[in-house]
């Protein structure tokens, strides 16, 4: 019968456990001094270890001839053990077994002495899985266990243990096998079966692993199957990956913000049998790469590739903005957690690459603030060339008069005068004091947006448009003070402030001007509208 290959080649000792030789070296010094501790928890993700090095220490602190740590596989407690026939050995999976019955069924067990081990061992796989009811039951042995029971408790969830379990455990965290490593063991095993294994191959089963040594080996077991040497082109094949040169054709799409062109290459892909969540990850890393390429020193590093891969990297990296990378990540993320909910998961995918190529329907904080600064440099060069708006825009220089106006604090022109009073003058000054009112009070600032403002004497009259001005001016105390703060710092002069409506020809001027300044910000690009 045949057996898959991550059973065949599971480590016996703790020498062939790879990439966790922290862990391995402390158990293994622990049980060779004879001091093995009565309660363990192993911790970290799928596939990196817990289980196997658990079988190893029931079987190491139960062997009859252990070497050094390491059990001998050959006496009969160990054959027994690796077969299922010791019954001082038990393996319990909480997820199915996580009542207090259970639990309770287990603690009167473990009061007799073992039948023909040393130590009668509990491994409890999934231990998060517990009821609270379980784990208090739980708690009541590990509080005073008997001398001849180990418990060892596995979880890929550790912060779902009560504290008080933590805190009775030898606590060892398991961490992903660095990618080098994987392969190098696909390698090994693929020459022990004469398995045809590209390098390249063993390094994208190594990468697809995300660090478990468990899913690498079934990985292969499965490209096996297919027949053939096993290339990177097989690999994909059988897994329903895209090619990375289709990825970077992803990206440059993104990139040129051709939605339709990018809406096409999906259903290629799909054509070629790429499965939709997997390109949905597979693009998720390749994000990652281009985020890694354009803010690491040495991404060499941190980006698990070919060196011609490294360079394209970061020639991609450099179509975008950090911004817009961050954001594309979030919108990957959020469709790959709506494929786990939904059937139609292509047109999720779709549903991203839309947003992916207009920025205009990003909601991320990097979308907003690049198209904020894109309008802020919009705006900047029209004040620089052909107008600014009206709320800065200095007057022209007035008609000659036979008679020059009185000298003034800024530099004014005249408009027609109202009937009755002192004749005003236009105030130059006021856009200057508006920019100041804006750091000093918002919400103001934004009640005078377009208005304009003349001197009469003493008094600076405010012509706006905006009647709840009007009703500030006229109740609030404090609008008034800020607004003769910020003129008195623009003129060195301190004037009274009031209202002024604007005679219709003057009106009509500043309306005309308005309607041209419009026109010109169309011109340029720059969507306005006027509330």
């Amino acid at each position: 019968m045949y057996q898959a290959l991550y059973r065949k080649y599971r480590p016996q000792v703790f020498d062939d456990v790879v990439g966790q030789e922290p862990i391995t070296t402390t158990l293994r010094n622990e049980i060779a001094a004879g001091r093995p501790a009565h309660a363990y928890l192993f911790m970290g993700s799928r596939g990196t270890g817990k289980t196997t090095c658990s079988k190893i220490v029931a079987k190491a602190v139960n062997c009859l001839h252990p070497q050094d740590g390491n059990p001998c596989g050959e006496c009969e407690i160990c054959r027994g053990i690796d077969n299922g026939s010791v019954v001082d050995v038990v393996e319990i999976d909480a997820a199915s077994n996580n009542g207090v019955d259970n639990i309770r069924e287990l603690r009167d067990e473990a009061a007799f002495t073992p039948n023909l081990a040393r130590y009668r061992v509990y491994i409890i796989d999934e231990v998060h899985m517990l009821s609270m009811g379980a784990f208090n039951a739980l708690l009541k042995i590990m509080e005073e266990p008997p001398p001849h029971v180990i418990f060892i408790l596995a979880t890929t969830e550790a912060h779902k243990v009560p504290a008080t379990i933590l805190s009775r455990c030898q606590r060892f965290d398991f961490r992903r096998i660095p990618s080098e490593t994987i392969a190098a063991r696909l390698q090994a095993v693929a020459r022990q079966e004469a398995l045809p294994l590209h390098e390249d191959a063993a390094l994208l089963i190594a990468r697809m692993a995300d660090g478990g040594m468990r899913d690498a080996l079934s990985l292969l077991d499965l490209c096996s199957s297919h027949g053939g040497e096993i290339t990177v082109e097989s690999v994909r094949q059988v897994c329903g990956l895209a090619d990375q040169e289709y990825l970077f054709q992803l990206g440059e799409t993104i990139a040129n913000r051709d939605t339709g062109a990018l809406l096409e290459l999906i259903q290629r892909l799909g054509g070629l049998a790429v499965e939709y969540d997997r390109l949905c990850e597979q693009l998720i890393g390749h994000y990652r790469n281009l985020m890694v390429a354009k803010s690491a020193q040495n991404p060499a590093d941190l980006i698990l590739c070919l060196p011609e891969q490294l360079e394209d990297y970061r020639r991609q990296a450099d179509r975008f903005k950090m911004g817009e990378i961050i954001d594309g990540l979030g919108i990957l993320q959020e469709a790959m957690a709506a494929m786990s909910r939904t059937p139609s998961r292509k047109t999720v995918l779709e549903m991203a690459a839309v947003r992916l190529c207009d920025p205009s329907l990003a909601t991320g904080n990097g979308q907003l603030l690049e198209r904020i600064a894109r309008l802020e440099s919009q705006l900047a060069a029209l004040m620089a060339g052909q107008g600014v708006p009206p709320t800065v825009r200095q007057a022209p220089p007035p008609a000659a008069e036979p008679k020059p106006a009185e000298p003034q604090p800024q530099p004014v022109r005249r408009p027609a005068s109202p009937a009755g009073g002192e004749e005003p003058v236009f105030f130059e000054g006021w856009p200057q004091v508006l920019e100041l009112l804006k750091q000093k009070n918002g919400p103001l600032h934004g009640f005078l947006a377009g208005s304009t403002a003349y001197l009469a004497g003493g008094r600076v009259l405010i012509n706006s448009r905006n009647t709840m001005f009007l009703e500030l001016v006229r109740s609030n105390a404090q609008a008034k003070e800020d607004i003769r703060a910020c003129i008195l710092q623009v003129t060195g002069r301190t004037y009274g402030i009031g209202p002024y409506t604007a005679p219709a020809a003057e009106a009509a001027q500043e309306n005309s001007e308005l309607d041209s300044l419009l026109a010109r910000a169309k011109e340029a690009g720059v969507d306005v509208s006027i509330k």
